[in-house]
C-alpha cells in the first residue's frame, strides 16, 4: 500500500504547487505586465481617490444621474453577492418586479411612451453589469437634463460620446457604461 501512497502523495503535492501557486503567479504576473490597468480591476480615479471600477455597476437613484440595470446581487451591485435572481420566465415574483420597475421608470420619465428596452427592467446574470444599451440611455436624457437644468441636446452629446461599439466590430452589442457616463456628466456639467 505504501508503494502506491507515496507516489500519489508526491504527485498531489507537485500538482498543488504547480497549479495552485506557480501557474496563478505566472498568469497574474503576465497580466500585470501586459494589461496593468485591467489586472488592477479597471479602477476609475478622481482627484487621487478610487471612485469606482468600470467593470462593476453602481446604484444610481437620483434623477440627475443615468440609472443602470436592476441588480439581483445582494443589496444591489454587491460584488460579494454576485449572481442572478434565478427567477424563471414563469415566475410571478419576477413578473411583479418587472412591472414595478416599468412603473417606476415611467413615473421618473413621464415623456417615454411605448415599450422599454429589456435591459432597463431585467437584471444581468451577474447582477453587476455596468452597461446599458444606447436606447436605454437616450430614454433617460430628458429626465437627466431637466434635473441638471441643462439642454437635453448637451446631455445627448455626452451620451453619444460614451456609446461603445461592438468589440472587434462584431462581438456583443453597442453599450454605454453608466458609471463612466455619470462621472462625465459630473465633470462636464458643473
Amino acid at each position: 500500500m505504501m508503494r502506491q501512497f507515496l507516489p500519489a502523495l508526491r504527485l498531489t503535492l507537485v500538482m498543488t504547487v504547480l497549479t495552485g501557486l506557480v501557474y496563478p503567479a505566472l498568469i497574474t504576473g503576465m497580466a500585470r505586465m501586459l494589461f496593468p490597468r485591467q489586472a488592477a480591476g479597471s479602477l476609475i480615479e478622481r482627484d487621487g481617490h478610487v471612485v469606482a471600477s468600470e467593470l462593476i455597476g453602481q446604484k444610481f437613484t437620483r434623477p440627475e444621474y443615468f440609472h443602470g440595470r436592476p441588480s439581483a446581487a445582494g443589496d444591489g451591485y454587491d460584488a460579494a453577492n454576485s449572481g442572478g435572481s434565478n427567477l424563471g420566465p414563469t415566475s410571478r415574483k419576477l413578473a411583479d418586479r418587472v412591472r414595478a420597475d416599468v412603473a417606476a421608470f415611467r413615473k421618473e420619465n413621464p415623456a417615454v411612451k411605448g415599450p422599454l428596452p429589456a435591459d432597463l427592467v431585467t437584471a444581468s446574470a451577474s447582477g453587476l453589469d455596468p452597461d446599458i444599451s444606447p436606447e436605454s440611455a437616450y430614454l433617460q436624457v430628458d429626465r437627466v437634463a431637466a434635473a441638471r437644468h441643462v439642454a437635453a441636446q448637451r446631455v445627448r452629446q455626452i451620451v453619444d460620446a460614451h456609446v461603445e461599439g461592438r468589440q472587434l466590430g462584431f462581438l456583443g452589442e453597442p453599450r454605454v457604461n453608466v458609471v463612466r457616463l455619470n462621472l462625465a456628466l459630473d465633470a462636464g456639467l458643473r
